[in-house]
């Protein structure tokens, strides 16, 4: 199974996943909440401060995918979303949606509590 770790905590991001686990075919994805999973995270040699910055997946091979390969993996997995990861693997607008994405994770991670939190231990 691909394993996507998330943050429940961030509106945004379980908005968009709980729209990803309405469309998704059974048995491809195992959605992890980071939060609730930080024993999980730290098994796999991650540190909860690492996967609050940037967006984690783990495909079936065991190998990490982060940021917009994460969501890539994501995409090529869901049927009306693939057809957008087959844009974004374009090298144009996959250097855009990289750039994008990290002023927005910038961003993410500033304006939530619970991150800083984490970002203060």
């Amino acid at each position: 199974m691909i394993t996507v770790f998330y943050d429940k905590k961030c509106g945004i991001c379980s908005k968009e996943i709980n729209h990803y686990r309405k469309i998704a075919p059974e048995g491809i994805f195992d959605w992890k909440d980071i939060i609730s999973s930080t024993d999980e995270i730290e098994k796999e040699g991650l540190k909860l401060i690492d996967v609050l910055k940037i967006f984690h997946v783990k495909d079936t091979g065991g190998h990490w995918h982060k940021g917009v390969d994460g969501f890539l993996l994501i995409w090529k997995n869901l049927d009306r979303w693939r057809y957008l990861g087959k844009l974004v693997c374009l090298p144009i607008f996959y250097q855009l949606a990289c750039f994008a994405y990290a002023i927005f994770a910038r961003w993410r991670f500033k304006r939530l509590d619970h991150c800083k939190v984490v970002a203060e231990e």
